[in-house]
């Protein structure tokens, strides 16, 4: 299955929350890849803390392979190389964990049928390899996102099944943005049909993913004065309706990731210690990734029959 992970606006938690999600699902015993299409800001690499793909990489990135200068992308086994001190020992019972990181000093560039072809063959490849594909797009109306939908359009990928993961933050702006990417009059759900998609079937195969979203009944925010409290319900249950009215409530959402300190000022991977040991991470945010992870590939969660 390939999982893509678009997003509006920067700045959604999409990259971190994709990371975990694949990080989950590899701990499950899933064989798992993480395509960096972040091509404007490939920086996904820092978060699995593999330094190797952070500097100079060469010409070996998703880049190089998708403009057609390398035959073969750099592929990256995250439990060999990264330098996260609890992973450097890949867990027992755990699948593959692959990293294609794009190339650092790449950027965005215009889609044409040679990197189409080129983008097609790499997904089949994987697609007999891992169970799981995740592939992080840049944000906005990029051409990663158009690549993404210009592929999964085409006959050759037709057996392949593909979700799509919307991200946001809760906030009245990013809400918006995110219903506006999808719906809009140039969102993914137009353009995917331009490119010869049903639009109901992409449409159920998309689901909404909050972060950075507080919870006004738990501490601190609870804590708060009674006027900023009220305050806070007040607008929190004002985004509910927004996201309802926009078509972003909680029919189409897989899941939400708490405010989390870590996640604000460290992006990296939420691992069992660092809520069990450590105290770094809220249990609340470990369990929100660990319930999107089993989200991924659970139909009834999609709506499937």
């Amino acid at each position: 299955m390939i999982v893509f992970s678009a997003s509006d606006k920067g700045g959604t938690g999409r990259s971190v929350t994709s990371a975990n999600i694949a990080f989950r699902r590899a701990l499950a015993g899933d064989d798992v890849c993480y395509l960096d299409f972040d091509f404007g800001s490939p920086t996904v690499a820092a978060i699995f803390d593999v330094p190797s793909a952070m500097g100079d990489i060469g010409r070996g990135g998703l880049h190089s392979y998708l403009q057609g200068q390398v035959y073969e992308p750099i592929r990256l086994d995250v439990w060999a190389h990264t330098e996260h001190q609890t992973l450097r020992h890949q867990p027992a019972g755990s699948g593959r964990l692959e990293l294609l990181p794009g190339d650092p000093s790449g950027g965005e560039f215009a889609v044409d049928n040679d990197s189409v072809v080129r983008c097609i063959d790499l997904f089949l490849r994987l697609h007999s390899e891992f169970d799981v594909m995740l592939v992080d797009l840049s944000a906005g109306r990029s051409y990663a996102v158009d690549l993404a939908l210009e592929v999964t359009a085409r006959p050759e990928l037709r057996g392949v099944g593909a979700r799509w993961l919307i991200h946001h933050r809760w906030t009245h702006q990013h809400v918006v943005a995110a219903s506006g990417f999808v719906f809009g009059p140039r969102g993914i759900l137009s353009v995917g049909a331009a490119r010869g998609h049903d639009v109901e079937q992409l449409r159920g195969n998309m689901r909404f993913v909050r972060a950075a979203v507080p919870d006004p009944e738990t501490p601190p925010w609870s804590l708060a004065p009674p006027a900023q409290s009220a305050w806070m319900r007040a607008c929190d249950e004002g985004l509910h309706r927004l996201a309802a009215d926009r078509g972003v409530g909680y029919s189409t959402m897989l899941g939400s990731v708490p405010l989390d300190p870590v996640l604000q000022w460290r992006e990296q991977l939420i691992t069992d210690e660092d809520v069990l040991s450590s105290w770094v991470a809220g249990p609340e945010t470990l369990k929100a990734f660990q319930d999107l992870a089993g989200k991924l590939t659970d139909d009834d969660a999609w709506g499937i029959p």
